[in-house]
């Protein structure tokens, strides 16, 4: 999900998306694929949500930082397995997504990322049943209590802006009643999804009824819900008097729909996604969920590319599958290169002087680091951008 907020830095984020003015439509880039990871010319941003991670999982985690990409991963200990990547580049871009059912694992979760994120989310509107059995997502909506008591810990011990998304309840009072609530535990923001939890992704959303929260709240409020067209965000944002839209399957479907000249061939959405993966070697997980959510859209999983998405097993299998050999071929030369300078540099700061300088060193690899960026998006036409890979959720004032 992306949210676009201000130039400054923590609440005044998300304070800004309160502003009911109607946006500037910022220019595209050429393939009108990176739109959503650059700031407008009114100084405002867009921000990603990631994807939910469970509280768990991520406790078991351990901060890493990869030189080879330029990114910081939270790697599940005792394993390779990245369970959330991210980048300095996108550090005032990214909000953390949390599964939650407890506060204080909550907030253990949190403390390992805060610093890395422009925020902490708890979701509380995911209707999947793992979520739900565990007492997450969907959930806490019949527990105002335990809402209120995950959001105030985490208001009390983190400096960095928590929110937290809902689903409609029953009623519509129902719904603006526990919106009040979590206000008064003093949340930046408040993304609504404009359906309840019985209903069907087929079904209309509800945006009336977000509009209710929105008139009862003073805090920035996030529409979501039915945006599958650049046009829809306008749409949205004037029936509802939201301070910003959030889209999710929209985006996830053809990330071009950012553009306001309309979106590109899907085909050329999903090349540029696999040369993002590469590049920022994705978990192959991730990678085929986005594959298959493209395809399950577009064409089918039960034709030969569908079944050969499912097959694949790591990202090789893909370049292969969609004949990016010469990409990847140039994306590991490149890498190679990146990792003889950086030993090359390291062997003549050691000939030089028994204990090398940490500075110097830090800073050769910050140059060899440059270049292989550098290199890598002008040679391979791509903006180094991590949310280019994950995007999930994105929302546009």
């Amino acid at each position: 999900m992306k949210v676009e907020g201000g130039q400054g830095q923590g609440q005044a984020r998300f304070s800004d998306l309160s502003r009911r003015r109607r946006p500037s439509r910022a220019e595209p880039d050429e393939d009108g694929l990176r739109q959503q990871t650059r700031p407008r010319s009114n100084g405002s941003r867009y921000i990603t949500y990631g994807e939910e991670i469970i509280d768990h999982k991520f406790v078991k985690c351990e901060r890493r930082v990869n030189e080879h990409i330029g990114s910081t991963d939270f790697i599940e200990k005792g394993t390779d397995n990245v369970v959330f990547r991210t980048c300095n580049e996108e550090r005032n871009r990214v909000v953390f997504q949390i599964g939650t059912s407890d506060a204080v694992r909550a907030l253990t979760a949190a403390q390992l990322v805060c610093k890395d994120v422009a925020a902490v989310d708890i979701n509380m509107g995911c209707p999947r049943s793992f979520s739900i059995s565990g007492g997450m997502g969907a959930a806490l909506l019949t527990k105002p209590e335990l809402i209120h008591d995950i959001l105030t810990t985490l208001k009390r011990n983190l400096d960095t802006p928590v929110t937290c998304k809902i689903r409609l309840l029953k009623s519509s009072q129902d719904t603006v009643e526990l919106a009040r609530r979590i206000e008064k535990t003093g949340v930046s923001a408040l993304a609504v999804h404009g359906r309840r939890v019985a209903d069907r992704p087929r079904d209309p959303a509800k945006w009336s009824e977000i509009a209710d929260v929105v008139a009862a709240l003073s805090i920035p409020v996030i529409a979501n819900g039915d945006v599958f067209e650049y046009d829809d965000f306008r749409c949205v944002k004037d029936a509802t008097g939201a301070s910003s839209v959030m889209v999710a399957r929209g985006a996830l479907w053809n990330a071009s729909i950012f553009s306001p000249k309309g979106k590109v061939s899907w085909e050329d959405v999903k090349r540029d996604y696999i040369r993002k993966s590469i590049l920022w070697d994705n978990d192959i997980k991730s990678t085929k969920h986005t594959l298959k959510e493209m395809i399950m859209h577009y064409s089918s999983l039960e034709l030969p590319e569908g079944k050969a998405v499912i097959k694949s097993e790591s990202l090789a299998d893909l370049v292969q599958l969609y004949g990016e050999e010469k990409y990847y071929k140039v994306f590991l030369s490149t890498k190679q290169r990146l990792a003889y300078n950086c030993a090359v540099f390291f062997v003549f700061a050691t000939s030089e002087a028994e204990k090398p300088c940490s500075y110097t060193l830090q800073l050769t690899c910050a140059c060899c680091l440059f270049i292989f960026l550098y290199r890598a998006s002008s040679i391979l036409s791509l903006s180094p951008s991590i949310s280019g890979v994950s995007w999930h959720k994105f929302v546009i004032r």
